[in-house]
């Protein structure tokens, strides 16, 4: 399996790889390292435990238009997990990132989104947005740092949309 090799602005070091389903049991351990309050960001409500059903969604890659990511720190600890699930035609896809607490402020959600990017990119995924809480300032703030537009999200005010489009792709 393919491992990249990320170096922050921090000069912090971490390999991202695409998750496996043996790899469940590490995923839900990383969460016990989560803040409450980035459980509800990356949930978009309140989750005191992550459910088997999600750490399958999260390890699992029965489906082509789902793409799974774990990112270790060079000591082989999991310290953030991504996902990017696009549409059945590939042209958009939604972006969910959540970093361990202690490994936060390091540069790791910036490198990170920009590695998801550039995969969207060279998937021909057109469109990259997240959903994010209105307070989860942090994560907008990065967004816009990266190109992401901020929208208001359709009947919910507690919600922004940030999307980014990406190159498009010349036909043939």
């Amino acid at each position: 399996m393919t491992k990249s090799t990320l170096t922050t602005h921090t000069g912090f070091r971490f390999e991202v790889r695409r998750a496996r389903p043996e790899d469940e049991p590490t995923v839900a351990e990383f969460f016990t390292h989560v803040t409450p309050e980035d459980l509800r960001f990356r949930f978009l409500g309140a989750v005191k435990e992550v459910s088997h059903e999600r750490l399958v969604a999260m390890t699992r890659s029965d489906d082509p238009h789902v793409h799974n990511f774990l990112a270790f720190s060079t000591d082989g600890m999991l310290i953030a997990v991504a996902t990017l699930a696009a549409d059945p035609a590939d042209r958009r896809g939604e972006v969910a990132i959540c970093i361990r607490a202690d490994r936060k402020h390091l540069g790791v959600s910036w490198e990170l989104l920009g590695y998801i990017a550039r995969y969207a990119d060279d998937h021909g995924i057109e469109t990259i947005e997240s959903i994010e809480s209105r307070e989860n300032r942090a994560a907008i703030e990065l967004e816009r740092e990266m190109g992401f537009i901020v929208t208001t999200y359709p009947d919910d005010p507690t919600l922004v949309l940030v999307r980014r489009k990406l190159r498009a792709k010349l036909p043939g």
